[in-house]
């Protein structure tokens, strides 16, 4: 009894890791990288969704805004059998467009103007924050087994 409700909640159930490369080059437009799925007990993974994130923040204090866009997105639909105490990695190459502002492409294009525009978006408390985020399906399981990390775009 007690092993069914572990085995539903997922305790000891399917473990998903990222692995990323430790830089992203924006001008590549894809993250080449894979998912490593672990568990106790042999399970079955359904589904399983992989997403590039920015977070956009900019303001400080009570005037703070915080905005999230998707900037990349697959998704797996295929059945993968998790044997107990084995890992299976799953490779993904996740597509990607970043969107700039007309301030960004300012500061890109004019080596004069980039200067000034930096300081204007760090005194506005601009920046913007990239995730990768996984989230795996697993049958008879009511929480799902996911995984996000922060990466950086040069």
């Amino acid at each position: 009894m007690f092993g069914k409700v572990k085995r539903w909640l997922g305790i000891e159930g399917v473990k998903l890791e990222l692995e990323l490369p430790e830089t992203i080059m924006e001008r590549d437009g894809e993250v080449l990288g894979q998912i490593r799925f672990q568990s106790m007990n042999t399970q079955t993974v359904t589904y399983i969704q992989i997403r590039m994130i920015e977070r956009y923040t900019r303001g400080r204090g009570d005037e703070k805004l915080v905005d999230e866009y998707e900037l990349g997105s697959i998704e797996f639909n295929e059945q993968i059998e998790i044997p107990a105490n084995e890992s299976i990695v799953v490779p993904f190459n996740l597509p990607f467009a970043t969107v700039k502002s007309e301030m960004d492409e300012l500061e890109r294009k004019n080596l004069l103007v980039g200067g000034l525009v930096k300081t204007a978006k760090w005194l506005r408390g601009v920046k913007s924050e990239f995730r990768i985020e996984a989230e795996a399906k697993v049958r008879g399981v009511a929480l799902d087994p996911f995984d996000k990390q922060i990466v950086e775009l040069d």
